[in-house]
């Protein structure tokens, strides 16, 4: 009798290490959950989303694995990112903080705002109203301009602007190096991405610093989490784009 009831302790055992260690698996190859903790990326994300980012999509650094150990240097089974694909990275300044932007900008590629409007490569982004930008997710009415963007491979998507002369409305232009990408953040007015090169700002973000791709919103919510009323069912399941 007793041995049945050690035996029954060690299986429970086996079975939780063994559940562990696949989600550990599936974390680090596969799906990793993300919340959304800013505005930076209104309207696409909202404060309060949660969403599952794919390991695979741009392969794997050092980044995809728990606690980044040095075990390597670069990407392996790598493959680079579509502009428009929103992603999570780690900071360049701090690699224990992740960050989720838009990828703008490719290795090689000239980056610019003027008066609000994105140009790349000498080219002018083509951006079309869309009404107003209303909330953040935090129940603060934010009231600014909503665009539509169509990037130069066609990918659509959706910012907010307050306004054409806000900080990073007129900039310099950004030569992206080899081995980066240029992000951004679709709030653009309330996002610090790869325009500000100052101590709280982005840069470019080195390729190896790439987590995965942003894929699908599972969960969404405003205020409290307990409050269920304050779900936002609509969003569930929402493919990010």
């Amino acid at each position: 009798m007793a041995k049945r009831k050690s035996g029954g302790w060690l299986e429970t055992v086996k079975t939780v290490v063994y559940a562990g260690l696949i989600a550990i698996g599936i974390r680090t190859v596969a799906f990793e959950p993300f919340n959304i903790p800013s505005a930076s990326m209104v309207p696409t994300l909202l404060v309060g989303d949660y969403l599952f980012v794919s390991k695979y999509s741009y392969g794997y650094s050092r980044f995809s694995m728990p606690f980044s150990p040095r075990l390597w240097e670069g990407r392996l089974l790598g493959a680079m990112p579509e502009r428009g694909d929103v992603a999570v990275f780690r900071w360049p300044r701090d690699d224990s903080t992740d960050y989720i932007k838009r990828i703008i900008g490719l290795p090689g590629d000239r980056i610019q705002v003027i008066g609000g409007l994105l140009y790349i490569n000498g080219t002018p982004v083509r951006r079309e109203a869309a009404g107003l930008c209303e909330q953040d997710g935090t129940g603060v009415r934010i009231r600014s301009r909503r665009y539509r963007e169509t990037l130069p491979n066609g990918r659509t998507h959706f910012i907010c602007e307050f306004s054409d002369q806000e900080r990073f409305d007129n900039t310099e232009e950004y030569r992206v190096p080899a081995g980066h990408v240029f992000a951004m953040g679709d709030n653009r007015d309330n996002s610090s991405d790869s325009r500000d090169f100052g101590p709280a700002g982005v840069g470019y973000v080195p390729i190896e610093n790439l987590i995965g791709r942003a894929e699908i919103i599972f969960f969404s919510h405003e205020g409290p989490f307990w409050q269920v009323w304050n779900w936002r069912f609509g969003r569930f399941l929402d493919v990010i784009r």
